[in-house]
């Protein structure tokens, strides 16, 4: 079984040891992890105006019991003025912020580090700082958020002040990830429920996938995220879904009513359907596994 499973953590790996500020700091020196109130009270000495909405049901990865989203309308600094910039609270802590309209010379004006690509992204690592320049659109993360990729989540209350965050998606994992299919049948269907995709050679160091095809804005537990799935002789035989630790018991509530009770638990793993999904705790992701992968691990990794 393979973990090291993001090419996208390779750039962070290269961040230089000294320290910097943030890009968040920017904003009347906002920081991360500070609270709604801090945030709106600095927010309002730079901008237009501000709204806070509060979500009943939290979806957001990071958030346990509590989300909240803080829009602020022309937010000017000493570097340019944002036209719109939500700040995304998980447990009343800042967690994520997204910013549109001027984005480029507000945030990069001033930086020293050369940006590295990624897909359509320039990434500043050692800001956390994410910049998409055909959309005019920034994202500020934490150093947790980085791991389910929210760079590539668009928080719907950037465009609309009256957002509704809501999701009619049933909370299974998705009927169209088809375990121990072959890639021809099975790449429509990822593209289909994709925001994009991007298919990559592996190195060689999972004796059983050859190739891997990431899967961005995929619903599941009413929020669109990042899927890898990956394929050993031309079939899909592991899914690995990224979440986040906030929504655990979200997530495990759902497997308990999809599944029935874990067949097996230690403190880093909980794995049910006869040993075809797996939750794990110690980095937070939902395993699918094709079942004779699955009985493998069993084996060879659970000792079972």
């Amino acid at each position: 079984m393979k973990f090291n499973h993001y090419p996208l953590a390779f750039l962070f790996l290269l961040t230089p040891l000294f320290l910097t500020a943030q890009a968040e700091s920017l904003f009347n020196d906002i920081r991360m992890d500070m609270s709604l109130q801090e945030v709106t009270q600095k927010i309002n000495e730079i901008s237009a105006s501000s709204t806070a909405f509060h979500v009943d049901e939290p979806t957001f990865p990071l958030a346990k019991t509590k989300e909240a989203h803080l829009v602020g309308l022309q937010v000017e600094t000493e570097q340019g003025t944002i036209q719109r910039i939500v700040f995304t609270f998980a447990d009343d802590k800042l967690s994520y912020i997204q910013a549109k309209g001027n984005v480029i010379q507000t945030l990069t004006s001033k930086l020293t580090d050369t940006a590295r690509t990624y897909l359509d992204y320039d990434v500043y690592s050692t800001q956390k700082l994410f910049i998409k320049k055909n959309e005019d659109m920034a994202w500020i993360l934490t150093e947790e958020a980085l791991h389910p990729n929210l760079f590539a989540w668009n928080n719907p209350y950037l465009d609309e002040a009256n957002a509704d965050t809501t999701s009619e998606t049933t909370r299974v994992i998705p009927t169209f990830i088809k375990m121990g299919a072959i890639y021809e049948e099975v790449r429509p269907l990822l593209e289909t429920n994709s925001k994009f995709t991007n298919r990559f050679e592996l190195d060689g160091s999972d004796p059983n996938a050859q190739f891997q095809v990431d899967c961005f804005g995929v619903d599941y537990m009413g929020f669109p995220r990042k899927i890898e799935a990956r394929f050993g002789d031309n079939v899909l035989n592991v899914v690995w879904i990224l979440t986040g630790k906030g929504e655990e018991d979200r997530i495990r509530q759902a497997l308990l009513r999809q599944f029935g009770e874990p067949i097996y638990v230690n403190e880093a793993w909980e794995i049910y359907n006869d040993w075809q999904v797996g939750l794990r705790k110690d980095k937070p992701e939902v395993l699918l596994m094709e079942k004779k992968i699955g009985l493998e691990y069993k084996i060879s990794y659970f000792k079972q």
